[in-house]
């Protein structure tokens, strides 16, 4: 049997989610009673200003914040912590220095104990997904940032979470290399079939990645959007309607 299953998973309940922080004696309310349902396979872009609780939100569906009030289940179980059924990629990938990019996508087999021909063989699957196999033996010091960024999505997908999370993975890549990462993104949600889940500041990325963005909005309170991206894949990001779509999204947040 191969290494790799394809069954998946991943369906996202939140129900009543509320969280705050103490800034300077005072509360403040950054999810207040969010209810939201995420589809197996699907792809949720979340967006809206710096400070709204896209990534506080990430962080509370990835198990590493802890909700005031309210509980998301994932497959009708509760998320206590951190679990295997989610991977989460960050804007910098962290990859380890001393380990090869083979030894970076196996670490997490690695370290849950499997046998090493089988973290290597699931690892080199992973590698070849995102189209690196003349580079699996190169350190992290010798890839460029879209590489290394290509290692840690390997990274994630090699230990086949159910959903993986992604906080603004290509804010620090430059214009040409985003729309190919996009791209790339595209090309292995196809393939595997993972539901994604993504905060980004970027809304032209949203339109093209997503089956629906979340708008969070500016104001304390005041009500988050969920809006269906009706668009054939693979996009077209010049297309009429993905114009409109993007317009729509700018003049959600006053910018056009």
């Amino acid at each position: 049997m191969s290494v790799v299953e394809t069954t998946r998973r991943g369906e996202v309940a939140i129900r009543g989610l509320s969280k705050s922080f103490a800034l300077n004696g005072q509360r403040l309310n950054v999810l207040r009673d969010l209810r939201l349902d995420i589809r197996s396979g699907e792809i949720l872009a979340i967006v809206g200003p710096s400070g709204c609780g896209k990534t506080t939100l990430l962080r509370i569906l990835a198990g590493l914040e802890v909700p005031d009030t309210g509980e998301v289940l994932i497959d009708d179980t509760p998320v206590h912590g951190v679990g295997t059924e989610r991977a989460i990629i960050f804007q910098e990938p962290r990859l380890l220095p001393w380990l090869t990019v083979l030894g970076n996508v196996a670490f997490g087999l690695d370290v849950r104990g499997d046998a090493r021909t089988y973290a290597e063989e699931k690892a080199r699957h992973y590698i070849r997904l995102v189209g690196l196999t003349d580079f699996e033996n190169a350190y992290p010091r010798q890839l460029s940032g879209g590489m290394a960024q290509r290692v840690g999505i390997a990274r994630a997908l090699t230990v086949q979470p159910e959903i993986l999370l992604l906080d603004e993975p290509l804010g620090a890549l430059d214009a040409m290399t985003k729309i190919t990462m996009q791209e790339e993104l595209g090309r292995i949600w196809r393939e595997e079939k993972v539901t994604m889940i993504l905060v980004t500041h970027d809304l032209e990325e949203a339109i093209y990645l997503a089956d629906r963005v979340l708008v969070m909005p500016k104001e304390r309170g005041a009500s988050i959007r969920s809006i269906d991206i009706d668009l054939n894949r693979p996009r077209d990001r010049s297309e009429n309607r993905f114009v409109r779509q993007r317009k729509a999204l700018l003049h959600d947040f006053g910018l056009h």
